[in-house]
């Protein structure tokens, strides 16, 4: 009887991950993982069809050294069972090849699977059986996605992978074309506050085609009847979004497919749009010059950037000008130009609010970001940076005010409009972006890992301040190591997710946050409009429906880091295309990690990240400090550790598997 108990204990459940080289690590989620304080190893041989990602059962085996191994005695649920790659033919018998490399093994194809696809054809398969761990799955082909090598194809296959199908489902374009054809009606304007003639404007990228939210702006004087004269000298601020939840009905076709989806996805060269285009480029896109339904959070504002009052609702706006960034950046900056000074209001505002929130301990995240100029077919010609200025800055601010401010209203409770006398409680449903504190053991590695690069910081409570991170990053600020600290910082944080639970965002230093200003292309705001216009009318969404908004939190929080890795992807498999074309070709880098095996190193410019390898370094042998974090020659005593400039020259790429080998000159 004892034994059985023993053994009960011993089964735990988590989730793997698998590196490359076919190793797991099950990081356990049940209430026995404070027993163990790391990750189970799990040799390949004892992983019995688990697939990177999946939820196990893990058995532990008896402790015979540090590292505490186990071996995976049952698959509670797949993360995937879809996998893109090459359809190859060997001895009569059709396989796929996969393009994930956390993907140890080849996939069967029998014949009448095949779905008309070809060897040599890249395409999608979803595995059909898989029972045996000695033998090979089984699976079935869903679609053919073309020839490898081909910028669609490629793009195509990293999106598919990941959940995100080009095209949408025909039911749902047909709900979508039904909607638009309607327009806006008569009966759209019934009940909803009048902004057409107030001045309002967008900006966005140069190259965006879903207009999410606008801004109108008007200053209050004594000649305006709607405000009392102790506010004349403030300024009116609208944050409209689109109101695409008048049209995503809940249980509708349009909304099953947006909550399967969960978000849009940005690759390289494409968006594949979470809502049909007729929608998200159209009907609800906030264009220029036609009448567009939105949802608003309307501020009174002093020029101190002090809110002083705030109201919400649903509003109808006629945006007179659509601004790029760039654009936005050139009016901010020339007096001359048309609505300079709203633009320069606005701009000094938004500073104000970035002043304020990292004196209240908000946390500087920003990392580089590269873009793409591709040819006709694809092909990257040039990687150049992209640049955030104030026009960036400032669309960012007044976003994050009304998220935070539709958070803080329906959590705290507040009154309706005087025409009723409705209350609202604080204690409904609602569906918050949370992002917790860091845990004191990442900290503690973060401030063992700074220190080795000569930078000394205080843990308070186990936690290194924010204002010593802020400090340290602005002092980085240019220089070499700035990037691989800062992603040492983000890995240290815990991952903003959507949650019914607020724990508020600790990054931005705010205690009530959500998502509200993106409904064309993030599912959780669409139910966000939803909840808040419940709110609005006096409705709460009862408890009885928790586990619903808590699933949809959940699954949403999954596809957003789905999508994110698409993105990735795409932009790593243009960085290995581009660095395809300049084998041999000299550049300098920045080391942004160093293994036993060699050293990462970052191309300056493109951020093209790429390896050196050990045994490629000629002029010594050289060893892995793990503590140091450093490969130091055994007889020249040479170092090369994280932050470090080194000349590289192009020595290999593999677009298969995403790789870029480079080698020191």
């Amino acid at each position: 009887m004892k034994d059985k108990k023993q053994e009960k204990k011993k089964k735990l459940e988590g989730t793997i991950s698998i590196t490359a080289k076919g190793t797991g690590y099950v990081r356990l989620t049940n209430e026995i993982k404070s027993n163990e304080k790391e990750d189970i190893e799990v040799n390949f041989k004892d992983l019995n069809t688990a697939l990177h990602g999946d939820i196990v059962q893990i058995k532990l085996h008896q402790r015979k050294n540090k590292r505490v191994t186990g071996e995976v005695s049952g698959v509670v649920s797949r993360a995937k069972i879809g996998f893109s790659g090459v359809l190859e033919k060997q001895n009569s018998m059709y396989f796929l090849k996969p393009d994930d490399t956390k993907m140890y093994t080849d996939i069967l194809i029998p014949e009448k699977m095949l779905n008309t696809a070809k060897s040599g054809q890249k395409v999608y398969v979803e595995i059909t059986s898989w029972n045996d761990p000695q033998k090979a799955p089984e699976g079935k082909i869903l679609k053919i996605l073309g020839t490898p090598g081909d910028n669609n194809t490629e793009m195509h296959a990293i999106a598919i992978e990941k959940g995100f199908d080009n095209d949408l489902p025909q039911k749902v374009e047909d709900e979508a074309k039904k909607i638009k054809s309607l327009g806006i009606r008569s009966e759209d304007y019934t009940g909803r506050r009048d902004f057409r003639e107030t001045l309002t404007f967008t900006i966005d990228p140069e190259d965006a085609k879903d207009f999410d939210d606008a801004l109108s702006f008007k200053e209050i004087n004594n000649n305006d009847p709607s405000y009392a004269k102790a506010m004349e000298g403030m300024y009116e601020i609208g944050i409209h979004i689109a109101d695409v939840s008048n049209y995503v009905k809940i249980g509708s076709e349009l909304d099953k497919e947006a909550q399967k989806r969960g978000t849009s996805v940005y690759l390289v060269d494409r968006t594949i749009p979470m809502l049909p285009e007729v929608l998200s480029n159209d009907l609800c896109s906030l264009v220029p010059n036609k009448d567009r339904l939105t949802m608003s959070a309307v501020f009174i504002i002093d020029k101190n950037a002090q809110v002083k009052n705030c109201w919400f609702g649903r509003t109808v706006i006629h945006s007179q000008k659509r601004f790029t960034y760039e654009e936005a950046e050139e009016v901010i900056k020339k007096e001359t130009a048309p609505l300079h000074k709203e633009l320069s209001i606005l701009n000094g505002l938004a500073k104000k609010f970035t002043k304020e929130r990292f004196e209240n301990g908000a946390i500087s995240l920003e990392q580089e970001e590269v873009k793409f100029i591709l040819d006709k077919d694809g092909k990257p010609l040039k990687v150049i940076k992209k640049e955030r200025g104030d026009s960036n800055k400032l669309i960012e601010e007044f976003m994050l005010l009304a998220n935070k401010k539709v958070a803080e209203t329906i959590s705290k409770g507040t009154k309706k409009p005087a025409s009723t006398s409705a209350s609202l409680g604080g204690d409904g449903v609602f569906i918050y972006r949370i992002h917790d504190s860091p845990s004191k053991e990442k900290m503690a590695d973060l401030a063992t890992f700074l220190k080795g690069l000569g930078h000394k910081v205080s843990l308070v409570n186990g936690i290194i301040p924010s204002h010593e991170i802020n400090k340290l990053l602005e002092k980085l600020s240019g220089k070499n190591e700035e990037d691989t600290v800062q992603r040492a910082v983000i890995r240290s944080m815990a991952k903003a997710v959507y949650s019914t639970k607020n724990v508020g965002h600790y990054g931005l230093a705010f205690e009530y946050y959500t998502h509200f200003t993106s409904p064309i292309r993030r599912y959780p705001d669409i139910v966000v409009h939803r909840l808040l216009t419940d709110y609005l009318k006096g409705q709460k969404v009862g408890k009885e429906k928790l586990n619903i908004y808590e699933e949809i939190s959940r699954k949403t929080s999954e596809r957003e880091k789905y999508a994110s890795d698409a993105e990735r992807a795409s932009i790593k498999y243009k960085q290995v295309e581009y660095m395809s074309a300049h084998i041999s070709q000299n550049f300098k880098g920045v080391i942004s990690g160093v293994t036993e095996w060699g050293f990462y190193v970052e191309e300056i410019e493109t951020k093209c990240e790429g390896l050196v390898r050990a045994k490629d370094i000629e002029d010594d042998f050289y060893v892995f400090d793990e503590k140091k974090l450093e490969l130091k020659g055994q007889k020249n005593k040479k170092i090369y550790r994280l932050g470090d400039m080194v000349k590289i020259k192009v020595k290999s790429t593999d677009l298969e598997r995403k790789t870029i080998d480079y080698v020191l000159v």
